[in-house]
């Protein structure tokens, strides 16, 4: 079983523990690293003096035992309020880069993956309820991430299709829907950043498949993609959630390692590969 997560929500923003119960529900877990990512987006946004101390204490509390990253999950539209907001995000050891708006007429904004309503009310006022031009616009935002946020990875790629498995509002094996969404992809592959495999919908029992879907996992494969394995967990019990799915998946679509961000020596932050038929 994979022993770490980069992709883990607190109190501070939309999750359910405190940080020190979710770094304590890991090491029981046997973690061996442990990635916090507040939310800083138009909708959710962590109190990032607060929060940054709290993470900063936690690698103080367990250290020695766990190496604990302070990270944030910035939305792909995220911008700074003041000074010290800017100050303190370069203070952040990692960036998840996400896209979980759509923009409509005049730079109005509508989450994708907040509730059904608002999503088909989104697409239907500033896409004229057309799916397809909708999700074309999402990936085009999409694959602005890393040139905007220079963030250290992609998180939840196809969020786009969060009620997908309900609602059937796009057929994703349309060229329509994939051809923006590969376009994005290649673009975001060739920056070198990682893909996350995110298993927070399939962990709480959300959506059938993994972010990003068999396809596009196969795609990033043959693009020579990186992945990074994440349960996105937003409660202490499903921190390791999904993962022997991740996996499963991951060495289905032909993936043979996963990556670990930690610290080294010096203090640096970097990747090491994970080979996944050793997990």
């Amino acid at each position: 079983m994979l022993r770490g997560n980069f992709h883990t929500h607190t109190i501070f923003c939309d999750g359910m523990n405190t940080a020190r119960e979710m770094a304590e529900k890991a090491l029981e877990l046997g973690f061996t690293h442990l990635g916090f990512s507040g939310h800083m987006d138009p909708d959710i946004r962590v109190d990032l003096e607060a929060y940054n101390a709290e993470i900063c204490r936690m690698q103080e509390l367990f250290r020695g035992k766990m190496d604990i990253l302070r990270g944030v999950e910035l939305d792909v539209l995220y911008q700074p309020q003041g000074e010290e907001e800017a100050r303190l995000l370069k203070e952040m050891e990692f960036v998840i880069g996400s896209t979980h708006f759509a923009e409509g007429a005049a730079g109005e904004l509508f989450a994708v993956d907040n509730t059904p309503e608002i999503f088909t009310e989104g697409c239907r006022r500033f896409f004229d309820g057309d799916y397809y031009r909708l999700a074309k616009a999402y990936y085009e935002l999409e694959a602005q991430v890393y040139d905007r946020l220079q963030c250290t990875f992609i998180g939840h790629f196809d969020l786009v299709t969060r009620f997908n498995d309900d609602l059937h509002y796009l057929d994703e094996t349309d060229p329509r829907y994939y051809g923006p969404a590969l376009e994005a992809m290649e673009y975001l592959a060739s920056k070198g950043v990682p893909f996350e495999i995110n298993c927070g919908a399939v962990n709480r029992g959300r959506k059938a498949e993994l972010y990003p879907n068999r396809f596009f996992l196969k795609k990033l494969k043959e693009m020579g993609g990186e992945i990074v394995i994440n349960s996105d967990a937003h409660h202490r019990d499903l921190l390791n959630g999904g993962f022997d799915i991740a996996v499963r998946t991951a060495m289905e679509c032909g993936f043979t390692h996963t990556n670990y961000l930690e610290h080294s020596a010096d203090g640096r932050i970097g990747f090491r590969q994970i080979p996944l038929d050793l997990v």
